[in-house]
């Protein structure tokens, strides 16, 4: 009797609170065989026909035949074989989309194709950032032969696809130059002060942070620590010990029947949360995101735990676990960490995620009406700067919050690989409002950035497709750079001015 209690508890609830609409087209886990194979038919398809036919493929009729991608089962015993069983037909399918939308960049379509025929068939299809960041020789061998035959990147050497989550040299820039190592210099002279200027360290920051100051950096710029450098340390103290007496107090509270259905959608969600990466996958770092998560869901009642929420911990994570670690993090046993280090790294991450959530908690209370608003922020100032593309989407019906909702919910972390995240938000963190504010003329940005490939495509499917699954697996500091730049264009000419984008 206790047994189908608990099966029947594990069931999925429609009743949760603080649910959200499932994620569609997610990068990770990998494309899902079914979703492969209903794209790839549409698509030989699509082109024969007619056009009044197209106004049939609604949103709701694609959202009926599409699987959530993260939806990778609610049971504990479900694991993810049946993402790595694709037969050649199908692996061979989703090769030749993902060379098709790597090559619309700058690669003409017979070069892409000679690549993929030329390719090993021993190689192994990387089909998301998080997979291409765990492939190990020979088969990341195979896949970076294979794209430089496409030469997408003939001005600069590609980057490895096998790339270190915090390496800020992803953009095969050398090691350390000597524009760098002042920059570093500069850091350490700020945060060794009596006070740190906090506003020449956001000045500092906005262009990157060093890997070997950002720990400490992120603390300062999110007000978790002081600017006077006698009382951090007390701080750090106290606020750790804070953060576990709230363990204490309140964690046993999620067997009780009130808080069973956030636990659960926590318990959900944390092997969703990089499910590719094995830093992520191991027991004791999802048991340290439970704990994060659950103690911060039942100390804002208002909001609670919401799906999306389980993202935004990750980079705090990294970032701080770096701290101590000198090899490559997404393989890191922390299990040969002390006690006392895993303890720091949890609760810096709890606080520093919880004064980011301060500031967009409007995002996800009922009804998430900050999201909305931002969505609509979002089309009205695109209509402004790229009218043609506004229009395309209103021509085949796409709405933007079908696309810009997950952009908004978690801050482009599924859009971008995990070394971009961090990146990006060492400019957040030195912006003014950065994660509620700069990051609509980010998204809008990133929009555009893809103007070509967007009204390339010519039906309601393949423009959710593109967007939902944009070919940024190659990204590093120099492309997050140029999108920043932009986005700040687009701050400095329409946030004071907010007439300039409605009509």
């Amino acid at each position: 009797m206790a047994a189908e209690s608990s099966k029947q508890f594990w069931k999925r609830s429609a009743k949760l609170p603080g649910s959200i609409q499932p994620v569609y087209g997610a990068q990770h886990p990998p494309l899902d065989p079914r979703l492969t194979k209903n794209f790839i038919k549409e698509r030989s398809k699509g082109n024969a026909l007619p056009l009044k036919n197209k106004k049939a493929s609604s949103f709701h009729e694609f959202a009926r035949n599409t699987s959530d991608a993260w939806d990778i089962g609610d049971d504990e015993d479900e694991d993810f074989s049946s993402f790595q069983t694709l037969n050649s037909k199908v692996a061979k399918a989703t090769a030749a989309q993902v060379l098709e939308n790597h090559s619309k960049l700058r690669v003409k379509p017979e070069r892409a194709q000679s690549a993929l025929s030329e390719m090993p068939t021993n190689c192994k299809v990387i089909k998301s950032s998080s997979e291409a960041q765990l492939s190990r020789p020979p088969e990341d061998a195979c896949v970076r032969n294979a794209l430089h035959k496409q030469q997408s990147l003939p001005l600069r050497p590609i980057i490895p696809l096998v790339a270190r989550i915090s390496d800020q040299n992803a953009s095969g820039a050398p090691p350390m130059t000597v524009r760098e190592k002042t920059r570093l210099e500069k850091f350490r002279q700020l945060l060794s002060s009596h006070n740190t200027d906090l506003d020449e360290l956001r000045k500092c920051s906005w262009p990157g942070v060093p890997r070997e100051v950002r720990p400490v950096t992120w603390r300062l710029l999110s007000g978790y620590l002081p600017a006077n450098k006698e009382r951090r340390k007390l701080t750090l103290q106290r606020k750790r010990e804070e953060y576990f007496g709230f363990i204490e107090q309140y964690y046993d509270s999620r067997n009780e029947e009130h808080h069973q259905d956030t636990y659960r959608q926590i318990h959900i969600d944390i092997p969703r949360t990089n499910p590719l990466i094995p830093l992520f996958q191991q027991p004791l770092v999802q048991e340290i995101f439970e704990r994060i998560l659950f103690i911060w869901a039942i100390r804002h009642p208002a909001s609670g735990y919401v799906q999306g929420i389980n993202d935004l911990v990750t980079p705090f994570f990294v970032v701080f676990l770096s701290e101590h670690v000198e090899e490559d993090v997404e393989n890191f046993d922390v299990t040969t960490l002390s006690q006392d280090v895993l303890r720091s790294i949890e609760a810096d991450s709890f606080w520093c995620m919880s004064k980011l959530l301060d500031g967009i908690q409007d995002n996800y209370t009922f009804a998430q009406p900050g999201i909305q608003k931002k969505v609509k922020a979002l089309e009205e100032l695109v209509s402004r700067i790229d009218e043609q593309v506004h229009n395309h989407f209103r021509k085949y019906e796409v709405e933007y919050l079908q696309f810009a909702f997950r952009w908004m919910n978690n801050l482009l972390m599924r859009e971008l690989p995990l070394r971009c995240t961090i990146r990006l938000w060492d400019t957040y963190q030195s912006e003014p409002e950065g994660f509620s504010h700069f990051h609509l003329y980010v998204c809008a940005a990133f929009l555009i950035k893809w103007r070509k490939e967007i009204l390339d495509e010519e039906d309601f499917q393949g423009l959710l497709m593109l967007l939902q699954n944009l070919p940024t697996i190659h990204w590093g500091n120099e492309e997050i750079g140029l999108l920043l730049a932009e986005a700040y264009r687009l701050k400095y000419m329409f946030a004071d001015a907010p007439n300039h984008y409605r009509r």
